[in-house]
């Protein structure tokens, strides 16, 4: 067997690996979670309540943590991504050399604070101003959330944004220019809709950070688990729930096998994030 082959075969074993991970994640979620199908059974997970632990009866349903999931992501990405696209423009398109070496670095480090120091800047910083602003009685709620988590979107999508505003041949922009368009309508009239695709697959990504977010929405949205549309409201999302009890329920208990069923939710809303991001970027070129 020549040399290449050989290094043929351990880059597509390294490759494999991480799609085993993959399946035997989902496998272990899935064993975990098979006995609350048989009882109560997975129509329990479409109640209107989570009450896992009460001296009547316990509620497992998800509703109210997929409602404080679509809320509090609706708002994040509401706020993010027309300015994270903007951001993106600007860096790519207008800001100066000197700029763009200042801007860069510092979104960088923006994308690397722990979420747990921006759930505490939220808590003591933001909250409050929510709590003053809107006469509340507290400011942990959905919009602080929403609004803290857009905080942490705002790296993912300028910096994909950019890669893909940047690989738009120059020849687009030397024609439109060529063919009297300002500076100004050539980057919204051409190199935008040129890099539409690649900005939408960095907003599919931003999405699927700001789901999959923990500390940050446990510290900050009120952990009440209502289904709601009112941004000013406690909410309670899926992953809150996960990282809240996981750490106290039972072994082995319904309640146990409920929260591996939300994991299962979380993950298959996440996975199919990520898919369909891919398949965009890919399908335009722009992760060929």
């Amino acid at each position: 067997m020549g040399r290449d082959r050989v290094i043929q075969i351990g880059f597509v074993g390294v490759a494999s690996s991480s799609i085993l991970v993959v399946g035997l994640i989902f496998l272990f979620l899935f064993k975990e979670a098979a006995p609350f199908a048989k009882h109560p059974g997975l129509a329990a997970l479409l109640d209107n309540q989570w009450i896992p632990v009460s001296f009547q009866k316990e509620r497992f349903g998800i509703l109210p943590l997929a409602a404080g999931t679509v809320l509090v992501t609706s708002i994040a990405m509401l706020v993010s991504v027309p300015l994270s696209a903007l951001a993106a423009v600007y860096i790519a398109e207008v800001a100066q050399p000197l700029e763009r070496e200042i801007l860069k670095p510092f979104i960088e480090i923006l994308a690397s604070i722990p979420s747990v120091v921006l759930g505490f800047f939220g808590l003591v910083v933001l909250a409050p101003l929510i709590k003053q602003f809107f006469g509340l009685n507290t400011g942990l709620n959905a919009l602080t959330g929403g609004l803290l988590l857009a905080l942490m979107a705002i790296p993912t999508i300028v910096s994909v944004s950019e890669d893909a505003i940047n690989s738009v041949p120059a020849t687009y922009r030397n024609g439109s220019m060529a063919l009297g368009a300002s500076r100004m309508q050539t980057i919204w009239r051409v190199v935008v809709p040129a890099a539409l695709p690649g900005i939408l697959g960095a907003v599919m990504l931003g999405t699927g950070r700001v789901i999959g977010e923990t500390m940050a929405v446990l510290m900050v949205t009120g952990n009440a688990a209502l289904i709601t549309a009112n941004p000013l409201s406690p909410v309670r999302t899926m992953t809150a729930s996960i990282a809240a009890e996981m750490g106290e329920v039972p072994f082995g208990s319904i309640h146990y096998q409920a929260l591996f069923w939300v994991g299962i939710v979380l993950l298959l809303i996440t996975f199919g994030l990520n898919f369909v991001a891919r398949r965009i970027s890919v399908r335009y070129g722009m992760m060929r």
